[in-house]
């Protein structure tokens, strides 16, 4: 086990931080603020490398494992989530193709996508369907060897400005997803059309729209996985890129951290800084673990899916867990600011509308749940025996007075105890007295005297209270 990144890991670390705070920080308010599409900075960041990070070399990419993605996905982040979220959704637009596309459709498709600055979308979301992807509507009819593709699909990032959407869509809504299929569209296709930006809380700059399609032909050429295959596809995509979901959120909840860091140290209240109050003390300390906690989770998940293990169960908890911790930073991160936090003189409001996101896309939070708990109920392994199956040895000590055997059998509503020792939990029994002090049965608590200690972690009398 080892937590040491490799030295070509902290230099494409440290690549991607200059990139984000030259690049991408000072124009992430603009961009936001007018909710235009950054198709500049995604340029710079393709010239210098740093998109289509999962693609294999053979085929024009970076051919980056998950491990490096999320550490350059956390750096785009933390200047801009927005901004970041279009950077990298052409390795969840090529990510079908990556996994489940052939010889010719790769050689094809991602190398005129990394090769001529070309963007692709992911589009398995509709109108009436999110998390629910076997519940589809987007209907694919069989016509010869072709497909014909008719229905809307929404919530697509980057479709207003990419060049291939990797759609998915069923033969036969009432087969759930035996039903799914996915193609290669390419925009220019008759039938293809993309609505207007969606205006959105957070994450303004990332453009995200409607595909509607109305009798595309899709050529055998580009059937990406025949019906039945496609669920499993697009399951596998998600868990190729939910790491990477996790990694933004570290990014954005990292930045609102550092932000109220300094903040704390610049603001006076009360005649010197907030920083020396316990109160904001404590809320930086929660964020810095809660962060650690996030990044150490979302690694373990990256490192999965490198290695070819199942990595969706820990996907789902990287996720999950980042999510949270993210709202939850940049919630405080605004407290911390106070009144200042709610204006946009200053960058975690905007943090906090972009982190709102990522307990709702590629699976919400609630989804993510669904997960893991199926996975507690019925694939985890306990370590102990079963609840019903513990085994009961009694022993006894040959000397052991009867009188102690029986206080330890007892039982608080046994004992009928009408005083309780705060410290150690200690029930005084009126009716059976304290035969180890010498207070007689009967004695109420009342008549005890003032020198008696508890017996069991000798507590003053004063310690003790009323039941």
């Amino acid at each position: 086990m080892d937590f040491n990144l490799t030295e070509t890991q902290l230099a494409l670390q440290k690549k991607a931080r200059e990139f984000a705070v030259k690049e991408v920080l000072p124009v992430s308010f603009s961009y936001d603020e007018h909710e235009i599409m950054p198709m500049e900075v995604i340029e710079k960041a393709w010239k210098a490398g740093l998109t289509n990070m999962a693609i294999p070399k053979e085929y024009g990419g970076q051919g980056f494992g998950l491990m490096e993605s999320v550490i350059v996905v956390e750096e785009i982040a933390a200047a801009c989530p927005g901004i970041a979220t279009s950077v990298f959704d052409n390795d969840l637009g090529s990510g079908p193709i990556v996994i489940g596309g052939n010889e010719e459709q790769k050689n094809r498709v991602l190398k005129d996508i990394t090769q001529n600055f070309k963007l692709i979308a992911f589009a398995t979301s509709e109108p009436g369907m999110g998390s629910d992807v076997a519940g589809m509507q987007c209907h694919a009819e069989k016509d010869g060897k072709d497909f014909v593709l008719n229905g809307t699909k929404y919530w697509i990032t980057n479709a207003g400005y990419s060049d291939y959407i990797t759609v998915f869509a069923t033969v036969d809504p009432e087969k759930k997803h035996r039903g799914i299929a996915a193609f290669i569209v390419p925009k220019d296709y008759d039938g293809v059309r993309t609505g207007p930006h969606i205006p959105k809380l957070g994450q303004r700059a990332s453009n995200t729209c409607s595909v509607v399609l109305k009798d595309v032909r899709i050529p055998e050429e580009n059937i990406l996985a025949k019906p039945g295959r496609g669920f499993l596809l697009a399951m596998q995509t998600f868990q190729k890129t939910r790491p990477a979901v996790a990694a933004f959120a570290v990014g954005c909840a990292r930045s609102a951290m550092e932000y109220a860091i300094d903040y704390a140290q610049k603001r006076h209240t009360f005649g010197r800084p907030i920083e020396n109050y316990q109160g904001i003390q404590f809320k930086l300390a929660e964020m810095y673990k809660d962060i650690e906690a996030a990044r150490l989770l979302t690694y373990k998940a990256a490192w999965e899916g490198d290695q070819g293990l199942d990595s969706n169960l820990t996907s789902s908890m990287a996720k999950a867990f980042a999510s949270d911790v993210v709202m939850n930073v940049t919630t405080e991160a605004i407290q911390v600011f106070g009144g200042y936090g709610y204006i946009r003189s200053f960058p975690v409001e905007k943090l906090f509308r972009d982190a709102k996101l990522y307990q709702i896309y590629e699976g919400t939070s609630e989804i993510q749940r669904i997960v893991i708990s199926r996975f507690i109920m019925k694939k985890y392994k306990h370590a102990m025996p079963n609840l019903f199956e513990i085994p009961r040895i009694e022993i006894q000590a040959e000397e052991k007075a009867e009188k102690d055997k029986v206080k330890i059998d007892r039982t608080s509503d046994e004992l009928g105890g009408k005083w309780k020792c705060l410290v150690c939990g200690y029930v005084y029994d009126p009716v059976n007295g304290d035969p180890d002090s010498g207070i007689a049965p009967g004695t109420p608590f009342e008549d005890i005297p003032n020198s008696w200690f508890c017996p069991i972690c000798g507590s003053n009398k004063t310690k003790f209270a009323k039941i």
